[in-house]
Order: structure tokens, then sequence, then C-alpha cells
């Protein structure tokens, strides 16, 4: 019984520590999912399995085989699955120090796009290796060589351009150095206006672009204007003899205007009222321009070629308004002899303004008065009583122009109308 309840206890036992393992081993010491990338370089110095594959100086996989391959050499590594690689990445191999251990860098760091996938490759063309030491030694005792005296100073050469170049340049230490700083001021100021200087040449490519565009257009100008030059050159002696009569017209025309400053500026006055008059009956102007043809085309119809004359009818719708009458007989010559005419025009004229004024035709005319019953005696009307008188008047004035002067009125109304003839 006590044997079977201290198995029984042990197996619990058992069973909790094998499922705590289990956890550990599933959490720390299980391998993470990777996928397995290759890389070339030119040299591995340094890189063996087991070194760093890091992106940023964090470790993100190993290197699992390092493989010769032709002219270089093959590295395949394994990256962690749960780390994102650029599609387009590099692989850099990196030296922190002299004595530590290289690693591989990839870079750049992802931040977005493709992303590599498991079995890609990175060509040389992508890959970078440090320089090593000794090549650096190699090239300094290169260049030492080259310069010793079995090379460049072989004839002393070099020994007489550092006596030269140390003699130029003693005393000269100040001049050099304001030199180096006025340079550094013309590098800062190229640098403050580099745009400036960028787009002053891109627009002058574009200028060449243009030009070379249109190439047959511009080697036409050119021979053009090539032929206006010859030309020009044919005839500068008529060119130069013409520019010195212009001299002289200027100076003469400079000498009028000087001397009749005043009246050339009345002149101005004067032609400047004109325009002005011309501009301020520009709409009359443009009127007469439209009916000017047809009215010198009536003119034309007008001559009569057998008289010579012109055929013409006049309405004077005048004649029935007796003040025109009465105007047109006070400007005779012997108005002043009509002082009863005078005074009857004058009553005339003053019986008319009486009157109710007709509306015109665009006028909307008054309403009519309503008719009295019985009609009023046409002599107590205002002003009609006094019609007849100034009628018989009127007719027995007209009666005396007949002979007036000598001359008949039927003979001195054409005669004011057509020029006195």
């Amino acid at each position: 019984m006590i044997l079977s309840r201290m198995a029984t206890r042990l197996l619990s036992l058992a069973t909790i520590f094998a499922i705590v393992l289990g956890v550990v081993y599933y959490y720390a010491w299980r391998p993470k999912p990777v996928f397995h990338i290759s890389a070339d370089f030119t040299r591995a110095v340094g890189i063996y399995v087991g070194s760093d594959v890091r992106i940023l100086g964090v470790k993100v996989g190993r290197v699992d085989k390092v493989t010769p391959h032709g002219t270089s050499v093959r590295v395949q590594m394994s990256v962690a699955s749960e780390r994102q690689v650029p599609a387009t990445a590099q692989a850099v191999v990196v030296t922190p120090s002299v004595v530590a251990d290289r690693y591989i860098q990839l870079t750049p760091v992802y931040t977005k796009g493709a992303v590599m996938r498991p079995g890609a490759h990175i060509g040389l063309d992508r890959t970078a290796v440090p320089v090593e030491l000794d090549q650096i030694y190699k090239s300094l005792d290169d260049l030492s060589t080259a310069l010793g005296p079995t090379g460049a100073n072989k004839s002393g050469a070099l020994s007489k351009a550092l006596k030269v170049g140390a003699a130029n340049l003693k005393g000269n230490g100040s001049d050099i150095g304001q030199s180096v700083h006025d340079l550094s001021k013309a590098v800062q100021t190229l640098s403050g206006g580099r745009s400036d200087l960028f787009g002053t040449v891109t627009n002058l490519q574009k200028l060449t672009s243009a030009l070379a565009g249109s190439d047959a257009q511009v080697r036409t100008f050119n021979g053009n204007l090539s032929a206006v030059a010859s030309q020009l050159a044919g005839e500068r002696t008529d060119l130069g003899g013409a520019l010195h009569n212009l001299s002289i017209a200027l100076g003469q025309v400079a000498t009028f205007v000087h001397d009749n400053k005043t009246g050339l500026e009345s002149n101005v006055h004067g032609l400047a009222q004109v325009t002005n008059v011309l501009v301020a009956e520009r709409d009359a102007l443009g009127r007469f321009l439209d009916v000017a043809p047809t009215a010198l085309s009536n003119v034309n119809d007008t001559y009569n070629g057998t008289s010579g004359t012109l055929d013409t009818r006049n309405n004077f719708n005048q004649l029935g308004d007796p003040r025109f009458v009465c105007s047109l007989l006070d400007s005779l010559p012997a108005h002043d002899q009509l002082t009863d005419l005078k005074k009857t025009c004058g009553q005339l004229s003053s019986t008319l303004e009486k009157l109710p004024k007709v509306p015109l035709l665009n006028e909307k005319p008054p309403p009519l008065p309503e008719l009295p019953k019985v009609l009023p005696d046409p002599s107590q009307v205002p002003g009609v009583s006094d019609l007849p008188g100034i009628a018989d008047k009127t007719v027995q004035s007209l009666s005396d122009l007949t002979n007036l002067s000598g001359a008949p009125l039927l003979q001195t109304v054409p005669g004011l109308i057509g020029g006195g003839q």
C-alpha cells in the first residue's frame, strides 16, 4: 500500500518535470525557423561557418557554409524567418576592428516593398569587402618604389621639384592661406547658389536642345543674316552717305522746331481741338460715311445732261406754318419797310401760342373733354375772335409784297433759295 502511493507520487513528479522541460525546450532551446540565402564575394577573409549575419549591427542569422566558386567565394547563410530583408538588399563584409571577428551585414533595413524570398542569391554587383591591411602596405610600397631612386627620382627630378616647390612656397604661407580662405568662400558661394547654377545649366541644355531641333531653321537664318550683312557691306558707302544726310536733315529739323516753337505749339493745340471735335462727332461722321455714297449716287442720278442742271424737287413742308412764312419774309432785304407785316406776324404768333398744342405722333394724346350739350358761341372762345382780322391783315400784307422794291415775291423767294438768281 505504501509502495503504491510512493510510486504514484514519483510518477506524478516525473510527469510534471517532463512538462516543464518540454516548455523550456520549446521556448529556449528549440531551433527557430529560418530561410536560406547565398551571396558571392570577391574574398571572404575572416568569414567562417558560424559567423554572424547582422542587420544594423543586430544578429539575425549565421553563416552556414563558405565555398570557393571560381574567381569568387560563395557564402551560404540562414536568416530568421521573422526578419524581413529587402529583395534588393546588399551584403557587405564588415571589420569592426583589426583583431575582432568579421561578420556579414545586410543593408539597407527593410521599410516597405518586396522582401527577399528563401533561396535568393546576391551577386557580386551587390556585395562588397573591406580593403585588407596587406593591400594597403603593398600600395604604399608601390608608391614609395615609384617615387624612389629607381622610379620617378631616378635622375633627381622629384628632388628638384621638391626644392623648387620649397623655394616658391618659402615666405608665401600667409598668401597661400589667404588664397585657400578665399577659395573656401568662393566654394561656399557656389554651394549657396547651386540651385541657380543648376537651373542655368538646365535652361542652357533646353536652349541647346531647341537649337539642335531647329538646326535647319538656324542654318537658314544664319545664311540670310550673312546675305544681309554682305549686302550692307556692299552698300556701306551709300548707307554712310544716307546717314550723313539724315544727320544734316535732323539738325535742320531741330533748328526749324526751335525757331518755330510757338507756331508749332499753336498748330498742335489747334490740331488737338480738331481731333477732339472729330472724336466728339464720330457718330455723326460714321452716319455721314454711311449715307454719303448713297447721296453722291443720287446727285449723279439728278444730273440733267440736256440742260446741264440738277433736276430736284423741293418739298417745303414748313410753308404750311405761318410763322415760317413770317421768318422768311423777315429775311428779305427790305424787311425794315414791312412794319405792318411785322405787327401782323407778331399778333399771329401770339394767337398760335395761345392755342392748344397738337401732340406728337409718338406721344399719347390727352383724353378728349366731354362735349357740352350746347355748343358755345365761337365768338366767345378766347383767341378765335381775333383770327379773322389777323388773317385779313396777313393777306393784305402779302399782297403789298408782290411789288416790293421792284421785285415780285415769286421772283424773291426763288432768289433766296437759289442763291440770288
